[in-house]
């Protein structure tokens, strides 16, 4: 069984091995952190420069953009542009998604639908303030070798 590595303090900083990070790309450094930490239950480890948000066993990191750095010399950053084309999104699992899905609207989260049953999960998405998709699921029929159809136009 792997375990996590050791961390300095709660900073994503592995003393051994590895530690998953996220890192967004957004307007307004606080009101994102705000929103990671309030929804998810997080934990501010660093307000700006980044921001960091302690959130289970991951971090979120924010940051605004900027164009290129001497470590990413042709790569410039910036938050996502306002429609519904993505390329990924962050995915979250939860124990208990009607619990969580309430907590999270009284707390402002606005999905794009309640929770649906995909046979293989219960899920729903919201955004993020600058319009990050984020999946929510909670595991049901996979629990039980029931899986999802699969996608409309896959030729599967």
């Amino acid at each position: 069984m792997l375990l996590a590595p050791a961390t300095h303090g709660n900073l994503p900083a592995p003393v051994e091995g590895l530690i998953l990070t996220h890192f967004l790309t957004v307007r307004d450094v606080a009101v994102s952190r705000d929103f990671y930490a309030d929804i998810f239950g997080g934990e501010v480890v660093l307000d700006q420069n980044p921001g960091i948000v302690k959130i289970a066993n991951s971090w979120i990191i924010m940051n605004p953009g900027g164009g290129p750095t001497p470590d990413k010399p042709d790569i410039s950053l910036a938050a996502p542009q306002p429609g519904d084309t993505v390329s990924s999104f962050l995915n979250v699992r939860v124990a208990d998604i009607g619990a969580f899905y309430a907590q999270a609207t009284a707390k402002g989260g606005e999905f794009l639908t309640e929770p649906l049953d995909r046979k293989a999960e219960l899920r729903c998405y919201l955004r993020d303030p600058d319009g990050y998709l984020i999946e929510i699921g909670q595991a049901t029929g996979m629990l039980d070798g029931v899986f999802a159809d699969p996608p409309a136009g896959s030729g599967r």
